[in-house]
């Protein structure tokens, strides 16, 4: 018998109902895990409003600092346009900033190479500059005949297409559609969908 009494108090719907607690929003929730744990923004040693950097909403965030190192991001329960929510991409923005398998070094692969190689930042700048430079040089249309016959001016590159990353903030994202559009790329995309 006391081995079915404590098989059914660790049953939460047993404890619910033996601490009058039907919803679930008291004690009778908790498990043996659960105590003694509290939120690591707790520790934090100040807190900074900001605002999450991918989109032009413009979410509040709260950002826990401990030791001058960001501890915790989340949501700011009062900006009035969120009221502390965030996006999948907002929320997920500490993992952005802090994650220790974030790439941080230039990583080349050859044409019909199966393996990266490690490369300088310089070198990668400079491949990029090049084979955009050469891209243009070759492709750049600067008039076509209209549907009319007539010779227009259109200033067009169609051999490069830009897709912008979720992963850029509004500036970033500025500024690559201000190059794009100097460049006379017009596939570009921005992929700033949730």
């Amino acid at each position: 018998m006391d081995l079915i009494r404590k098989r059914l108090q660790r049953w939460p719907v047993a404890r619910q109902l033996a601490q009058h607690d039907p919803v679930a929003l008291g004690d009778s929730a908790r498990s043996a895990n659960h105590v003694g744990v509290r939120p690591r923004t707790e520790t934090a040693d100040r807190v900074v409003r900001s605002i999450c950097p991918y989109c032009a909403v413009g979410c509040g965030q709260r950002v826990y600092v401990k030791d001058e190192q960001v501890i915790d991001i989340e949501g700011d329960p009062d900006a009035p346009h969120t009221e502390g929510a965030l996006c999948p991409k907002g929320s997920s923005t500490y993992q952005l900033s802090l994650n220790e398998r974030r790439i941080t070094k230039c990583l080349y692969r050859a044409p019909g190479s199966d393996k990266w190689e490690e490369k300088p930042l310089d070198w990668m700048y400079d491949q990029i500059a090049k084979r955009y430079y050469d891209a243009r040089e070759k492709y750049f249309i600067e008039r076509e005949k209209n549907k009319d016959g007539e010779e227009v001016v259109v200033n067009r590159l169609d051999a490069i297409a830009s897709l912008g990353s979720a992963c850029i903030d509004n500036e970033e994202c500025y500024l690559l559609s201000k190059l794009n559009r100097a460049f006379g790329i017009v596939y570009h995309e921005h992929q700033a969908r949730v």
